[in-house]
């Protein structure tokens, strides 16, 4: 584990490279993801075992870049995850033929805390992750966002990605407990080197 910046908020970034390190972090992580992700447009129910399996998981494949925006007292104000595409098979499914899998890197997660939106952490956290791939073995970068044209949709096209016209169905628990889906829409952007 690293500090990769610093902020006048008192957020540090820490790049997180085993689980050990995430271990701290978990508890605080799982309630700044159930926040984050019930909230609109996804208002999606995860356990706080379901929300630290996330963070697990991400840490366990192989070249990850798992990022995490905390204070000294041990909050959580934002995360951002990303891996090979090629370690998400039902990505890899909706994009085949549209990029290289073997060269392209999936932007997994980013979940910014409400106090620290419009703080420009979440741009941060998205360069971040541009600035610390390999980009010698990936020349693309894929992610999905919600179908509705939002605030994170202009995020994303202001930071270069552009919007693909590849949908896909996402199934998850709702904050009412039903099992539904919602549309996600994946936007990619060429790697600069």
């Amino acid at each position: 584990m690293h500090i990769v910046a610093e902020r006048d908020d008192g957020l540090r970034i820490l790049r997180i490279d085993k689980l050990a390190e995430a271990e701290p972090w978990l508890p605080a992580f799982a309630g700044a993801y159930q926040e984050i992700w019930s909230e609109p447009p996804y208002n999606e129910r995860f356990s706080s075992e379901e929300a630290s399996a996330v963070l697990q998981r991400a840490l366990r494949i192989t070249d990850n870049i798992t990022l995490l925006a905390v204070r000294e007292s041990g909050v959580v104000g934002g995360f951002a995850m990303a891996y090979p595409v090629s370690a998400k098979p039902d990505v890899v499914r909706e994009i085949r033929g549209l990029l290289p899998i073997d060269r392209t890197y999936y932007f997994a997660e980013l979940g910014v805390m409400l106090q620290y939106r419009r703080s420009g952490l979440g741009n941060q956290l998205i360069a971040l992750r541009v600035e610390l791939l390999d980009d010698q073995r990936y020349d693309h970068i894929i992610m999905r966002t919600s179908a509705q044209k939002n605030a994170t949709y202009e995020m994303y096209k202001k930071m270069g990605f552009d919007d693909t016209g590849v949908y896909m169905e996402v199934p998850a628990r709702r904050n009412d407990g039903s099992f539904r889906t919602d549309r996600r829409l994946f936007m990619a952007k060429v790697v600069e080197r």
